[in-house]
């Protein structure tokens, strides 16, 4: 079939470990095999079982106590540490896995790493060139909905990552079973400018005019950025979402078509394998 990854990314405390946990179960639920994979390397506690740790290669704690950095320099410190390792370590860990495996990548939730910085490029092109079919879930907390210039801030960023990695991407609105009022939900799964600027407008002064317009048009110019809701007491929810992702990094399309025992072999029943029913008609 091929090998396959989702790389979970975006801001701090978006619910990507909530959005790996639930992955997980589901695939438990319908029979589908999917390792788990730690990037984080401040990472404490896991609800799934994770199948290779960045906190082998090196951890913020031990970075922190060695070098003196403070938690933020420290964890860009442990992710350059691992760009520089890509062959080595993960090269080594990738080596247990092959056709039909699915891994699933929880990542930091530092936006600079996936922006601006080169680690993160640097790791899926290593993937890539691993013949990996590699996809990005950027996960956004729900609640931004209820600012509207928090919402457009974390579609930008949503855009930012897209733009730096290109790759397949899909993005989550995360929390949504947390929502009190989701009256307005799909007003903000396929955001229209045209209808978000009013209220963006309404929240911001008059000098921030011009620029909530750029920012409008750029979202509504490219069209790339649109959102699934994850609704993590809802199966249907995740079931969506994984569908979306099998499709953008075409899963199993070229797995052997598989055919059912009770399915009749040879064509000897009606004639119609074998042309006989043809005069039938």
């Amino acid at each position: 079939m091929g090998k396959y990854a989702q790389i979970v990314i975006g801001p701090a405390g978006c619910g990507k470990s909530t959005y790996c946990h639930t992955l997980y179960e589901h695939c438990l639920a319908i029979k589908r095999s999917v390792h788990c994979v730690n990037l984080d390397p401040a990472a404490e506690a896991f609800q799934y079982p994770v199948s290779f740790d960045i906190r082998d290669l090196v951890s913020l704690e031990d970075v922190v106590e060695e070098l003196g950095l403070g938690p933020n320099g420290g964890l860009l410190y442990c992710m350059e540490y691992l760009e520089d390792n890509l062959h080595d370590w993960l090269g080594d860990q990738l080596e247990a896995y092959g056709d039909d495996d699915y891994l699933v990548f929880d990542c930091p939730g530092q936006i600079e790493l996936y922006n601006h910085l080169s680690v993160f490029r640097s790791f899926v092109d290593f993937l890539k060139n691993d013949g990996w079919s590699v996809c990005v879930v950027y996960c956004l907390d729900a609640h931004f909905i209820t600012d509207i210039a928090k919402f457009m801030a974390g579609a930008l960023q949503a855009l930012a990552a897209m733009v730096k990695l290109e790759l397949p991407h899909v993005n989550v609105l995360t929390k949504v079973d947390l929502l009190e009022d989701k009256r307005h939900l799909d007003d903000f799964l396929f955001p229209d400018a045209g209808l978000l600027l009013p209220q963006l407008a309404a929240s911001t002064g008059p000098r921030f005019r011009a620029l909530n317009k750029a920012m409008g048009q750029l979202l509504e110019e490219f069209s790339l950025v649109s959102f699934l809701p994850l609704d993590i007491t809802d199966e249907d929810s995740i079931a969506d979402i994984l569908g979306q992702i099998d499709i953008a990094i075409q899963y199993g399309e070229d797995a052997e078509p598989r055919i059912r025992e009770d399915e009749y072999d040879g064509g000897d029943a009606d004639g119609a394998a074998d042309g006989d029913g043809g005069d039938d008609i």
